[in-house]
């Protein structure tokens, strides 16, 4: 079997397409490259001087560590210079970035929203950390941007992916036909397909939580995790509690082997903690495309209508059958205790 990179790949997707003019090829190319920039800096951490903290703060109030500040930079960068965005949005700032007003370089017709390092706190200890990407076309044809190009919910997602930097470095995308994964190949340096057809198993035998969060979660939930641990051979529990802590990789091994990943609302974050459109909606594109669910336990993640750039959700995700179960919990226990909201 021959090796066919990711410029290949997109290529021939795109022959799919007559009308096509390669603007969303050239936009993931651009995605790709600084993928690879950043790959090989997270391959250098602790032989150059890009471990630890930045010394500022994100948009979040969250401290800065130097990779993030790389990451950000490099994608912002690569993104702004393919010339295929008019909006460009991350984790790191508090505005996104309207590029009709810059007039630095061509400017194109989508938006881009992004995490550049998800999970950076772990890079000091050696842990998978990732990227996060989810890009939409603008809806408005005038000069300027408008409301309704940033009110889009998750559903008008043009394409949406991740990239892990793990013991290999993986890029997962789709279009909306599907998820494909593309590995990494130093020797080259390119991503080769290597993951054709991602599917998530419907179930899994793995859940992952912050569980010091424990006193904090609902009724509901708290009755969920002890249903995982409960021994039933039947339903091959008791469950393994497997959490990394960083968002990318606990989805990406439940992409693989099944499983599930929740971060709820809680007492301290009523509204949930990650961010809608930089993080769930784009892994919740990922996982409805390979057959899985995305839900808050109570609506579609990718149904949620977005009121400002770093808005909050709860987040449950990954194989069909647990994610299910989890909203069967909810439903049960609605009446018996009321929402953090």
């Amino acid at each position: 079997m021959g090796i066919q990179t990711l410029e290949q790949f997109i290529s021939e997707q795109q022959t799919q397409f007559p009308q096509a003019k390669g603007e969303l090829t050239r936009l993931l190319q651009g995605i790709s490259l600084a993928a690879k920039i950043v790959h090989r800096e997270v391959n250098k951490a602790g032989l150059a001087d890009i471990l630890g903290k930045q010394g500022n703060t994100n948009a979040q109030g969250e401290e800065q560590q130097k990779l993030d500040v790389f990451a950000d930079h490099y994608f912002m960068d690569a993104l702004e210079r393919f010339g295929e965005c008019c909006y460009l949005a991350s984790e790191e700032h508090e505005d996104g970035i309207d590029l009709t007003k810059r007039n630095r370089f061509s400017v194109g017709k989508y938006m881009v929203y992004f995490d550049p390092l998800d999970g950076s706190s772990n890079i000091d200890a050696n842990v998978s950390v990732g990227t996060i990407f989810s890009i939409y076309k603008r809806v408005s044809t005038g000069e300027d941007l408008e409301s309704i190009d940033f009110a889009q919910i998750g559903r008008k997602q043009v394409a949406a992916g991740y990239v892990i930097y793990g013991s290999s470095t993986m890029l997962v995308y789709s279009t909306g036909k599907g998820v494909n994964g593309f590995t990494l190949d130093p020797s080259i340096g390119e991503f080769c397909l290597s993951h054709p057809g991602l599917r998530i198993p419907e179930n899994g035998k793995t859940y992952s939580v912050n569980e010091s969060n424990y006193n904090q979660f609902s009724l509901a939930i708290k009755q969920y995790l002890q249903f995982c641990k409960e021994i039933d051979k039947e339903t091959n529990r008791p469950y393994s509690s497997r959490y990394i802590g960083s968002l990318v990789a606990d989805f990406h091994r439940n992409m693989i082997q099944g499983g599930l990943f929740l971060y709820p609302d809680t007492y301290q974050y009523p509204n949930g903690k990650l961010r809608l459109m930089y993080e769930c909606n784009p892994l919740a594109f990922i996982a409805e495309q390979a057959g899985g669910k995305a839900t808050t336990g109570e609506m579609a993640i990718l149904d949620i209508e977005p009121v400002e750039l770093h808005q909050r959700t709860p987040l449950i995700i990954g194989s069909k059958n647990m994610v299910e179960k989890v909203e069967q919990f909810i439903a049960e226990y609605s009446s018996v205790e009321p929402s953090f909201v």
